[in-house]
């Protein structure tokens, strides 16, 4: 008869540690990691650690996985054009690390965009009796909340007042209800390098309103800034006024800037409501080869009616974007 075999277990290798293990090896292990539990749960374990969280192999081994055609891009930039080192006082986290938990690239960049959190976000200049927001009357697709920012009429009272409107004046418009959002691209997470590749896009939009019992006028302006808050590129939209009592129909209107080959899509819907009918609009536009120096987007809009009622049955706005994509060709 043969030997019986041994139910004896044989020693279990004993466990590695993580921290015993080689440098390239645990970059490997973190690059697996969420981006927020790599930042707020493997970075305070220890310095080895910190080090790796804090520089940019682990980063872009988490870029190089997407391979969709915009990750394929993104990643090819990013070993073109890596972040240089930033003042670690205004930005703790590296760049990269910046990026892979604001997830920038075509996510909404506008905070509060219909006014679900009030005026929250927004810096605020109110005419007439000042802005409100309200329940849309129609659906606006795509948006967070449908809601939106109602203006007013004119404050005749302001118009020799310089220092009321100081945002307004540039546009003529003092004394409109008026309101922006400065967004700061490198805070939410677009490198500076990134912003200078001339691989980047910036789209703007701005859904906006009027009701047929009272006319409205409408102006939309976003400025890109430098990290002085100095302008460098703008673009500007005045669709005609809407008139009371508007006939239905749909206009559209095209401008070409020669130097910033700027393409301006206006239209307007018009439906049925009850008591009155609303008719909606938006305004778009994409920067692209702005030059290098952008860092911020100032969102600017203006609005009021053209029958000084009281109330506010001025434009009414919602729905506001600023987007960064990356440019495929």
């Amino acid at each position: 008869m043969g030997a019986r075999l041994s139910r004896r277990r044989l020693p279990a290798d004993p466990p590695i540690a993580l921290d015993a293990l080689p440098p390239e090896l645990l970059v490997q292990v973190l690059s697996h990691v969420p981006p927020r539990a790599l930042v707020t749960r493997c970075r305070p374990v220890c310095r080895a650690w910190r080090d790796v969280v804090d520089g940019p192999t682990v980063w872009l081994l988490q870029l190089a996985r997407d391979r969709s055609a915009e990750g394929r891009a993104l990643y090819a930039v990013a070993q073109r054009c890596p972040p240089n080192s930033e003042d670690k006082k205004e930005f703790p986290l590296c760049a990269l690390a910046r990026y892979c938990l604001r997830a920038p690239l075509g996510r909404n960049l506008i905070f509060n965009s219909c006014g679900e959190q009030g005026f929250r976000g927004w810096e605020v200049e109110h005419g007439g009796n000042g802005w409100a927001v309200e329940k849309n009357l129609i659906l606006v697709p795509g948006a967070p909340s449908q809601t939106c920012f109602v203006t007013s009429f004119e404050s005749l009272i302001h118009l020799e007042c310089d220092v009321r409107f100081p945002l307004a004046d540039p546009t003529g418009s003092r004394g409109w209800c008026f309101k922006r959002q400065l967004v700061d691209l490198v805070m939410e997470g677009v490198w500076q390098e990134l912003l200078d590749s001339s691989q980047i896009e910036i789209c703007v939009a701005d859904w906006w309103g009027a009701r047929e019992n009272c006319g409205c006028i409408y102006r939309l302006r976003v400025r890109l800034l430098d990290m002085y808050e100095n302008e460098v590129v703008k673009f500007s939209a005045s669709p005609n006024p809407v008139l009371q009592w508007t006939e239905r129909g749909c206009r559209q209107r095209h401008s070409l800037d020669s130097q910033l080959r700027q393409d301006t899509i206006f239209w307007l819907l018009s439906s049925w409501l009850y008591p009155q009918r609303l008719e909606q609009g938006q305004v778009s536009h994409v920067f692209t080869n702005f030059g290098k120096g952008i860092r911020y987007v100032s969102f600017e809009q203006y609005g009021r009616d053209t029958r000084s009622w009281v109330g506010r049955y001025g434009a009414l706005v919602t729905h506001s974007s600023v987007r960064v994509r990356i440019r495929l060709s």
